[in-house]
């Protein structure tokens, strides 16, 4: 078979157009979304200082451990100490540390469908046997609490969830996420929280950090600087321990958390000494204003969505960065399924998406909203006309919906005939 030439998603051979990419969040790519100047002159002034060009201790430093339990007490009714933080180089460390120090022969853990795709490989990497519960689009993807009680067994070590949501865009209530821990204390199990896009909230639901129900079940909360921030390619993060009767600390897992960062590493010392600054000086306006980006672009991606009557959007974000997207396929003409759809929406609009397959829900796509707004209007609009184009009736008078000002043609058209 001759070899292909790889496709190049930045060139469409009839258009030209320049690439759209909706299928992660990195809102930095953006000069709307740029960080704060505090963010940016904290790592300066760590670098000037010279006192951060050392190895760092496997947990990380003392000041910047201690800041992010300052931090993160401010949302929980205990008081974190810097022996309940470790370091980590962002969220996929923390989550790799985890897994492998859960693993055993036989263990399960228990994971959301749809999930941030991260947990399932390094669960099967470090053969943990993964059982899904379903979260509920119908209900605001809340968690099926039933499927969960009926998935544990003597073997299952934690449960995981991602709030505000990864990929859904959810937000649970406070009621709910004590419900949850209510579940895992019930079935002996502790709670993996990811909560990597906490606080960025824009919805009627406020945020509830895990760690508020400590005294109910241990909880392992995992953050990073990476969203909020926005900084992701800096690469630094924590994994937390809200735990106040000690059974985590009894049971050696922390003891073992602290084991496998000996040999997995740390985040560079030099970002680790401007955490201090980063986290006492970043003003709550900066996080107003990111939060008041995000939820504009959610409302004009919800509303326009429904322009489209080829795909549904059950659930219109409350959170994160990411909405999930389903696909009517009935209603497609050469579309097989969401990878199908994926890879010729890249072909022939120059815009990405990611299957829902990636994350545990086929015929599904994600789509992150964390881009300027002219940007999310042209990609609904190339998101559309591809639809248009494969599915009947003929694209000729679909083409009245896609193309500027002849929308307006067609209904005076049809009113002329009407008369």
């Amino acid at each position: 078979m001759a070899d292909q030439e790889p496709m190049n998603i930045n060139e469409n051979p009839t258009t030209a157009k320049p690439l759209i990419q909706l299928g992660y969040g990195d809102p930095s790519l953006y000069p709307c979304f740029r960080t704060s100047t505090i963010v940016e002159d904290a790592l300066v002034e760590a670098i000037q200082s010279a006192q951060h060009n050392c190895y760092a201790p496997s947990v990380g430093i003392n000041p910047a451990r201690r800041a992010v339990a300052e931090y993160l007490s401010k949302d929980i009714p205990y008081k974190l100490s810097t022996d309940d933080v470790f370091l980590t180089v962002g969220a996929e460390h923390a989550i790799h540390v985890l897994l492998t120090v859960l693993a055993r022969p036989g263990a399960n853990i228990l994971l959301p469908r749809p999930n941030y795709p991260t947990y399932e490989a390094r669960a099967k990497f470090s053969s943990l046997e993964v059982r899904h519960f379903d979260l509920l689009p119908e209900k605001g993807w809340e968690v099926d609490i039933d499927r969960v009680k009926a998935l544990k067994d003597a073997k299952t070590v934690a449960i995981v969830l991602v709030n505000p949501g990864n990929p859904c865009g959810n937000v649970f209530t406070f009621e709910h996420m004590k419900k949850i821990a209510e579940t895992a204390r019930q079935l002996g199990i502790m709670v993996i929280s990811d909560e990597v896009y906490a606080h960025q909230v824009f919805g009627e639901i406020p945020f509830t950090p895990m760690g508020v129900f400590g005294d109910i079940v241990p909880v392992v909360t995992l953050g990073t600087l990476s969203k909020r921030w926005i900084i992701p390619g800096w690469r630094f993060g924590w994994i937390a321990i809200t735990d106040p009767k000690r059974i985590l600390y009894k049971t050696g897992i922390v003891d073992s958390i602290k084991s496998c960062l000996v040999i997995t590493g740390e985040p560079p010392t030099v970002i680790q000494g401007a955490v201090p600054s980063i986290m006492k000086n970043t003003p709550d306006s900066f996080f107003m204003n990111i939060n008041k980006l995000l939820k504009d672009a959610a409302d004009m991606v919800y509303e326009r969505l429904k322009e489209i009557p080829l795909v549904t959007c059950p659930h219109k974000p409350d959170g994160s960065m990411f909405v999930m997207v389903k696909l009517n396929l009935s209603t497609f003409v050469d579309v097989v399924d969401d990878t199908d759809f994926c890879m010729k929406l890249a072909k022939e609009e120059s815009m990405i998406l990611l299957p829902g397959n990636a994350v545990g829900l086929k015929n599904w796509v994600r789509m992150s909203f964390a881009a300027e707004p002219k940007v999310l209007k042209k990609a609904i609009e190339r998101m559309k006309a591809f639809c248009l184009r494969h599915t009947d009736p003929p694209v000729c008078y679909r083409a009245f919906d896609v193309i500027p000002g002849l929308r307006r043609a067609r209904n005076e058209m049809e009113e002329e005939l009407e008369k």
